[in-house]
């Protein structure tokens, strides 16, 4: 498996997504997305990849290349 681009630690299980990122501005990312963390402890942004791993959940800390990818949500 291929690692996430970018992997985001968060608080919350809901989060939400623009594509911003350093160097690229939330005007030149896509549409604003919201999330929610399931019972893996992380989710994949279905626009730009970016993982959102929930800190103290099952996937904080663990080797994200080894972790399928969940889009918006969806559980396995």
């Amino acid at each position: 498996m291929i690692p996430p681009p970018e992997v985001t630690r968060v608080s919350h299980a809901r989060v939400a997504c623009d594509g911003a990122q350093a160097g690229i501005p939330a005007a030149l990312g896509h549409p604003r997305v919201f999330l929610e963390i399931d019972e893996h402890g992380y989710v994949d942004c279905g626009y730009c990849d970016r993982r959102f791993v929930l800190i103290g959940g099952p996937a904080d800390g663990a080797d994200q290349s080894q972790l399928p990818d969940i889009a918006s949500g969806a559980s396995l």
